[in-house]
């Protein structure tokens, strides 16, 4: 039986590059942060981008704004419900190219300069899914980019933590009748553990258009088995998931 703990390499691994980010003077060389002038509601799906020296995003909530700094799943974010509602646009850049890791880092300065964010960690016991390997072993290899830009394109690239962050979010947005209509993120995401013991940086295609009447998880688990060489399980004890809980944070956010 796994131990209901697995989640705490990642946890740690944050904690670490959090007190790297406090500890040292990484920031943004120029940034803006200010509420968005038209609220589109979180439904619109809006996108956070990561380049190759800056962090730009319109109509991102605070949340939005924190799962993308602290790399956590919806879930794993708790505070006022207005850290999800509330709107802002944000372009930041730094003095020269940057890794993922370190705009993320940059990006958690931001937040408590301008925010005045303050968060503490928690404990919960959820219900997961489990993201392993399947009988006949993995299908996918890491990619040999060390750097990709993020938001571009429809397909995925990252660490298989990551992309289980993102099947936590994709398996509650049902399947539509209309195949015109974007389809929308419903309910509470199931948290999704990588316990494939894979490690590295992969690229995998993520946009799977499912056809009426289907089903999200099915949809998921075919395309995990016949395309990756993993599969999802459903995990029978409750696993124990750190969470961040927001303490302070301001509605408006300091002058640029």
């Amino acid at each position: 039986m796994r131990a209901v703990t697995a989640v705490m390499p990642l946890v740690l691994a944050n904690l670490a590059l959090f007190a790297q980010g406090t500890a040292s003077t990484a920031a943004f060389e120029v940034a803006s942060v200010k509420p968005s002038q038209h609220m589109v509601g979180k439904d619109a799906n809006t996108q956070l981008f990561l380049s190759a020296s800056a962090v730009s995003g319109r109509n991102l909530t605070l949340k939005r704004l924190i799962l993308e700094a602290y790399e956590v799943q919806p879930h794993q974010v708790v505070g006022p419900n207005w850290i999800d509602a509330m709107e802002y646009d944000v372009e930041a850049r730094a003095g020269g190219p940057a890794s993922g890791a370190q705009l993320r880092l940059m990006l958690r300065a931001l937040l408590t300069e301008r925010f005045g964010l303050a968060m503490h960690q928690e404990t919960k016991e959820l219900s997961v899914y489990e993201l392993v390997v399947d009988k006949n072993g993995p299908k996918i290899h890491p990619t040999t980019d060390s750097e990709h830009p993020a938001g571009g394109g429809r397909g995925f690239h990252g660490t298989l933590q990551q992309f289980a962050n993102l099947l936590s979010v994709k398996l509650t947005i049902p399947v539509m009748d209309d195949p015109g209509r974007p389809g929308i993120a419903s309910g509470t995401p199931v948290p999704v553990l990588d316990q494939t013991g894979l490690s590295g940086i992969y690229d995998i295609p993520a946009d799977l258009r499912p056809e009426p009447g289907g089903d999200m998880f099915a949809l998921w688990q075919r395309f995990l088995q016949d395309q990756l060489g993993l599969k999802l399980e459903a995990r029978k004890a409750k696993a124990k998931v750190e969470v961040w809980v927001v303490d302070r944070a301001a509605r408006v956010p300091t002058a640029n």
